[in-house]
């Protein structure tokens, strides 16, 4: 029997409602949930991630999606965007962790200068994300996985979701992202998204590739702490929904018969639907 699917990074946008200055190409229209569901014969349950709009507009992103969410029960939560940084994220903080469809935070660190996931605010403001039981989705760069290692072990009341696996690709620098791979997978809150592969890799990257990075990252977290993603609809820059979904089924395939239930749906419930308790401060 096939296991049943969450899948936990996708990405609405509708340039019409909101801006997204990164959005150009092929890209540069609206992604909708219809738009999503019209590509399955059944929409697999989703959490939508933050999508990247203007920093003033996050609020009205999960507003938007919200409104999608009441006619589409499939959408089960999104991961809003937040300024861990600033001096007010505490305040801010307690707003999306009282709204019942925020299921988590991403304040996207990938195009950051040096120093700056490891800096006093944003290690305060992960430790403020513990004490909220809000999971911190952390797009990182692979060679930003050192600073994350640092952020992670000094934040150990906090579940990090590593987006897109650490974002490597084929060739030099390899061997330095599975070191840091296997590094991170030591930190027990910390869990990986087997997602974003394809758009990092080169076009004519070969598929034995895929399936050997996507094993790395299972055997070193283990098929308890990894969760599918898409990352649709960036995704179809490089491969098709189906393509990658059955790339990861094939990966997963490889571990006992527990994995699969667990990576494709069973993580997600835990790590994003049934939230911990929030920590108490100590």
């Amino acid at each position: 029997m096939t296991a049943a699917v969450i899948d936990t990074h996708v990405h609405f946008i509708d340039p019409a409602q909101l801006s997204y200055p990164w959005l150009e190409g092929i890209l540069d229209r609206p992604h909708t949930p219809c738009d999503y569901a019209s590509g399955h014969t059944a929409p697999p349950d989703v959490i939508a991630v933050e999508a990247g709009r203007v920093a003033g507009q996050a609020a009205d992103e999960v507003a938007w999606v919200r409104r999608e969410a009441a006619a589409r029960p499939w959408i089960r939560g999104i991961v809003a965007h937040a300024d861990i940084e600033e001096a007010d994220v505490e305040q801010r903080l307690r707003a999306l962790q009282a709204d019942p469809l925020v299921v988590g935070v991403r304040r996207n660190l990938q195009d950051e200068d040096d120093g700056f996931i490891a800096s006093p605010a944003v290690l305060r403001g992960t430790r403020l994300l513990g004490e909220s039981g809000l999971p911190f989705d952390a797009c990182v760069r692979d060679r930003q996985l050192p600073e994350l290692i640092t952020l992670a072990r000094a934040c150990p009341q906090t579940t990090i979701v590593l987006d897109h696996l650490g974002k490597p690709r084929p060739g030099p620098g390899h061997d330095a992202w599975r070191a840091a791979i296997l590094e991170l997978s030591t930190l027990p809150h910390v869990v990986c998204k087997l997602s974003g592969l394809a758009t990092e890799s080169p076009a004519g990257t070969p598929r034995a590739y895929y399936i050997e990075t996507l094993t790395y990252v299972l055997e070193a977290f283990g098929p308890d702490r990894c969760l599918f993603g898409s990352d649709w609809p960036v995704l179809t820059l490089a491969t098709g929904y189906d393509d990658w979904l059955d790339l990861v089924r094939e990966a997963v395939d490889g571990h006992d018969a527990g994995a699969a239930p667990a990576v494709m749906a069973g993580n997600a419930e835990r790590v994003y639907l049934t939230p911990p308790a929030p920590a108490e401060t100590p």
